[in-house]
């Protein structure tokens, strides 16, 4: 029998439950770190936070719990804004016991660690260390309902740096838009998995492009069986759950390839990844794609219930481990990155704690603002000003534009669009419009054809080994 959460005896909307996806490090952590600070200063001083970021190992599991802990209290410590509102009584230890950090591990690359960590966050129960007095213990906890889970976990596949295309990035097309728009990265074809052992498998097994895998299709396998816990009962005071896909700035409509759709035979795996998510977010709510979301969704045997929304987001220029840089050529290109915001880049956020402020902003917006603002239609960036201050920017994604349709200059030099626009961008037509929703119904088709053929098959390994 589970034990009582503290949660319970508080209404639900004074709580919060959000899950990260690799959130052990980099920006993942950074999502941790700013979602537990604008939460505790926007929010009543009664609510409480249940952050569950996911991690490969037992290890980094209780390495990202304790250092967001850690985080928490220093914050708690030290916020004016917490300080002015509690009053002269103010005691840190009130803040932190409403802040509450439970892991999960997760694989996106074998699909039974997926299912397990569903089945363990849908039908088991979680637990929390138990060491700090400044937190409260939590022993088989069930958690209730997800109101978001952010997809930023992911790999790149790069080796490192094609020297010859950096400098020929440089000089043909500036500092601030080869440091937005790279070529220059480091990457060999050929990636592939077997989802199943996780591995990279034997000869003759059934393969995946591990790329696609871990950026794309784990997230999406997790998606799906998350559903029970981000639906809403039909006429439920509780918004939907959210899926905040994490993409990226990159993303041309070349980067994408359904002849190649797992990205396998092309080096730039990555960017197909992002761009199938682009794709895969932006057309969700479109007719063509409805029958394959229904299914994906499973709303036809949930006709009662609210199901989630499907959001992304991308955390503008970040310097983090997922590119391979040794110690001298990673402060260098720290450097590179700061030139590039000081010369009017808006996409040079620099550090995960700043990447993060898209998500984490989507993650706590009110429903009724999104809807009203057609939010699933827009890539949300995270951008900046020369000085560093953060900020929500609407990104155009090639064949779709800003919001999935036509909009004149004028309307874009009024609303600041064009700020930070890829060179040689190309104004999007009505023609591509219904190239691009059409684009997004064959992916979303494809993704449940994978999904259901892969569901099967691990249904077919677990019976073997019974």
């Amino acid at each position: 029998m589970s034990a009582k959460a503290p949660w319970e005896a508080i209404p639900p909307e004074h709580t919060l439950f959000v899950l990260v996806t690799g959130g052990n490090s980099g920006i993942g952590f950074g999502i941790g770190e700013r979602l537990i600070d604008e939460y505790l200063t926007t929010r009543s001083l009664s609510s409480h936070l249940v952050l569950i970021p996911t991690t490969r190992s037992a290890k980094k599991s209780r390495e990202t719990v304790d250092g967001l802990r850690q985080h928490t209290k220093e914050f708690a410590a030290t916020s004016k804004v917490l300080r002015a509102r509690a009053g002269p009584n103010y005691d840190p230890k009130q803040t932190t016991k409403r802040v509450h950090i439970l892991s999960v591990q997760l694989d996106l690359c074998s699909l039974p660690s997926i299912r397990q960590a569903a089945h363990q966050l849908v039908s088991g129960t979680l637990s929390s260390p138990s060491d700090d007095d400044d937190f409260v213990s939590l022993t088989d906890v069930t958690i209730p309902r997800l109101d978001s889970v952010i997809f930023n976990a992911g790999m790149g596949g790069w080796y490192g740096l094609d020297w010859p295309k950096v400098f020929h990035n440089i000089f043909t097309k500036g500092l601030v838009s080869a440091t937005t728009w790279p070529t220059f990265k480091g990457a060999l074809a050929g990636h592939v998995i077997d989802p199943i052992k996780g591995a990279k498998g034997e000869e003759g097994t059934p393969q995946m492009g591990e790329i696609f895998c871990a950026n794309v299709f784990g997230h999406y396998v997790f998606a799906q069986r998350l559903v029970p816990l981000m639906s809403r009962p039909a006429g439920s005071a509780l918004p939907p759950g959210r899926i905040i896909w994490e993409s990226s700035v990159e993303g041309e409509w070349d980067s994408l390839s359904l002849d190649d759709f797992e990205a396998v035979t092309i080096p730039a795996a990555y960017e197909s990844s992002k761009r199938l998510t682009d794709v895969l977010a932006l057309t969700a709510t479109l007719p063509a794609s409805r029958p394959y979301v229904d299914r994906f969704l499973n709303i036809a045997n949930n006709t009662a219930t609210t199901p989630p929304k499907i959001y992304v987001v991308h955390p503008g220029i970040v310097q983090t481990t997922l590119f391979p840089l040794n110690a001298f050529m990673f402060f260098w290109y720290n450097v590179v990155l700061y030139v590039a915001r000081w010369l009017g880049s808006p996409w040079h956020v620099i550090t995960a704690y700043n990447g993060a402020c898209a998500a984490v902003w989507l993650a706590l917006q009110e429903q009724g603002w999104l809807d009203g603002a057609r939010a699933e239609r827009v890539k949300w960036g995270s951008s900046t000003d020369r000085w560093g201050g953060c900020r929500v920017k609407k990104t155009e994604v090639d064949g779709w534009g800003w919001e999935g349709r036509v909009e004149e200059m004028r309307e874009l030099r009024q609303e600041h669009k064009l700020a930070g626009r890829r060179p040689g961008a190309v104004d999007v037509t009505e023609e591509k419009l219904v190239e691009f929703k059409e684009l997004g119904a064959e992916c979303w088709k494809r993704m449940e054809e994978l999904r259901e053929r892969w569901e099967a098959m691990v249904d077919a390994a677990e019976a073997g080994r019974s």
